[in-house]
């Protein structure tokens, strides 16, 4: 571990959970040195969440963050942007959360290219990278779970939520669903496993680097290994062995779930895409070991695997390549992003040249005053709307009459897209026993202030 390194443990509230039409309202972290031992004072702050945005009434329930809150207390995102460029996300800091690969990741992502800001290098340059937590948990839980007490629902079925990980271990965490003290919980589960499992742990944090992935999942020495996965069933603590199969889509790679005889899958009908295969994203931090952690403390039994089996099903695999390159061709056929109309959704419709990243940066600069009359050559057809819009959500007073009317159309229509079910939330919410009508009353205000006179 590279003693100029630290971590930043964060986590995000948000209006709701898709990263492309929602956006962030509290932003939460502690900074702590590698051993874990925090560094300098917690950071929790709001963003204000814009008037084109209906929030997730359902979401807004959960984290009791009202969008008028955000507008009393809150950083405008373009302020909340440099602010963690600058004091957050500095070289050497390793951003870690927890599902935050999928999830506040994906959400920073989209809230860095809104506000011209690389969308990506918070997390490479200079030293920077991520963790997640979540599929270290998972692994933990299946190959190592001894010093630790695991949660189980109601039914006796194996769940890994934070809150109650940490109610089984003693931990304090008074406030789920609040940033802050979901930052400070998992903190406290990392520790839980650096002191139980130190072996595991010192191994998966070296997996975040897909470079040292790649050097145990490739195409050029195929071989078994071990693999934790959201995909895979709590049944078998979301653990199983895959093998590598064929090349994905951005350089990443296809693994057959070993735990299937594909022979006996060819017999049934179902997706052309099997559910046994998987794409594997080396830069998404995957919790992957090899098959030799599964020779100690029983391992093969606690995910209910044998080496017979996994042998045998390998063997029926690799008697059919004709299904393999099927995968393939699939997987580069299926769009995992369609192309998108807004150009605030539109993040992964391609990279910006060289020219177009210099203009970017000269927004970012630009005063309020320079804003007013700077339109920009762009190449990319996406930018001019998305500076319309940063100057209207953080500099509204740039705007020429036109521009305010083109952005009124824009937020209308925003609005209007998501009205009918946010309204139908509210009334579910309300007719529920015991419903919160302070919250719900704030979010009625909020809709009836964003409707155009």
């Amino acid at each position: 571990m590279n003693p100029d390194q630290t971590f930043f443990f964060y986590d995000l509230e948000t209006s709701g959970l898709n990263p492309r039409e929602d956006r962030p309202m509290q932003f939460a972290g502690i900074r702590t040195d590698m051993n874990l031992k925090q560094i300098g004072e917690p950071i929790n702050i709001l963003v204000k969440l814009s008037e084109d945005t209906l929030p997730s009434p359902h979401a807004i329930m959960v984290t009791k963050i009202t969008p008028q809150s955000t507008l009393m207390d809150g950083f405008t995102e373009a302020e909340f942007c440099k602010y963690v460029m600058d004091e957050i996300f500095t070289p050497g800091t390793i951003a870690i959360g927890y599902n935050s690969v999928r999830f506040d990741d994906e959400f920073m992502r989209h809230t860095f290219w809104r506000n011209f800001y690389d969308p990506y290098e918070w997390q490479w340059k200079d030293n920077r990278s991520k963790w997640d937590l979540l599929d270290v948990v998972r692994m933990t839980r299946a190959l190592r779970p001894e010093g630790i007490n695991w949660p189980v629902t109601p039914e006796g079925k194996a769940t890994n939520r934070l809150e109650l990980i940490t109610k089984e271990n003693n931990i304090s965490h008074e406030h789920a669903h609040d940033a802050l003290s979901d930052v400070e919980a998992l903190i406290s589960v990392t520790r839980l496993i650096k002191e139980k499992q130190p072996q595991l742990y010192d191994w998966l944090f070296k997996m975040r680097d897909k470079k040292a992935v790649q050097k145990l999942v490739n195409l050029d020495k195929p071989t078994p290994f071990v693999y934790s996965s959201g995909r895979y069933s709590s049944e078998f603590e979301k653990t199983t062995v895959v093998y590598p199969i064929a090349p994905a889509k951005n350089g990443n790679v296809l693994v057959f779930d070993l735990r299937q005889n594909l022979d006996e899958l060819l017999k049934q009908e179902g997706p052309t895409f099997f559910p046994t295969v998987k794409e594997m994203k080396y830069n998404h931090c995957p919790a992957v070991a090899p098959l030799g952690v599964l020779e100690q403390g029983d391992g093969w039994g606690k995910i209910r695997l044998t080496k017979a089996q996994v042998e045998a099903n390998l063997k029926s695999l690799l008697a059919h390549p004709d299904f393999i390159e099927k995968m393939r061709t699939e997987n580069e056929e299926r769009e995992e992003f369609p192309p998108a109309i807004d150009p605030e959704s539109a993040l992964y419709d391609g990279f910006l040249d060289n020219t177009d990243r210099t203009r970017c940066d000269a927004v970012r600069r630009a005063t309020m005053n320079e804003l007013a009359d700077f339109h920009p050559d762009f190449h990319d057809p996406r930018l001019p709307d998305l500076l319309l819009h940063y100057k209207a959500r953080n500099f509204a007073e740039t705007l020429s009459e036109s521009e305010h009317k083109k952005w009124e159309e824009y937020r209308i229509g925003r609005i209007k897209a998501h009205q009918n079910s946010y309204i139908k939330a509210i009334q579910e919410i309300a007719a529920q026993p015991n419903s919160d009508s302070y919250i719900l009353e704030e979010l009625q205000l909020w809709y009836q202030s964003l409707l155009p006179y």
